[in-house]
């Protein structure tokens, strides 16, 4: 669980985080109804928030660790680090219960930025490349908005609920 109130590339372990319905994590700079990630602020302002929550799959830190990375929870600017579920293959619209309340419903993928470079030089080729075909793959965790509060811990069950198909993949937001 991570959150900050200020604009910083990390955000700072904390025992628990309150997740608002349409808004975001509690107290957290990238909480509200439109745009807070400067760039998109910068672009138009008005636009909906598509990125209340980001979650990250803590498989991604063994992967790059591989590499010579180290990541940990938070260095990357999410909010929630999962264990055991493949985020990045879930289609748009599913439904994530996390712990006894909350409900966060997946946008997108996260479009990461040259920031992660400052982070550790050579990241942010672990994180967005092109496959053999030429595709962009994005593994830089997944985006979502709250459509139901609650508080929530490290260890509480994450619920998914896939939408009704046909689905939609996942695209950046």
């Amino acid at each position: 669980m991570n959150s900050n109130r200020e604009y910083s590339f990390t955000k700072p372990t904390r025992p628990s985080i309150r997740l608002l319905a349409g808004l975001g994590v509690e107290g957290d700079v990238h909480a509200g109804t439109t745009v807070k990630h400067r760039s998109r602020v910068a672009q138009d302002p008005t636009q909906p928030n598509l990125r209340q929550v980001h979650l990250m799959h803590q498989e991604l830190f063994t992967e790059v660790a591989e590499h010579g990375f180290e990541v940990l929870p938070g260095d990357l600017g999410e909010n929630i680090t999962t264990t055991g579920l493949d985020l990045l293959a879930l289609p748009v619209g599913t439904v994530l219960r996390i712990g006894p309340d909350a409900v966060v419903e997946v946008t997108g993928l996260r479009n990461p930025c040259a920031q992660i470079d400052r982070f550790q030089d050579g990241l942010l080729k672990q994180l967005v490349h092109q496959d053999a075909t030429g595709a962009v793959v994005r593994k830089a965790g997944i985006m979502g908005v709250v459509t139901a509060g609650g508080e929530i811990q490290p260890g509480d069950s994450i619920l998914v609920e896939l939408p009704p198909e046909p689905w939609t993949a996942l695209d950046r937001v």
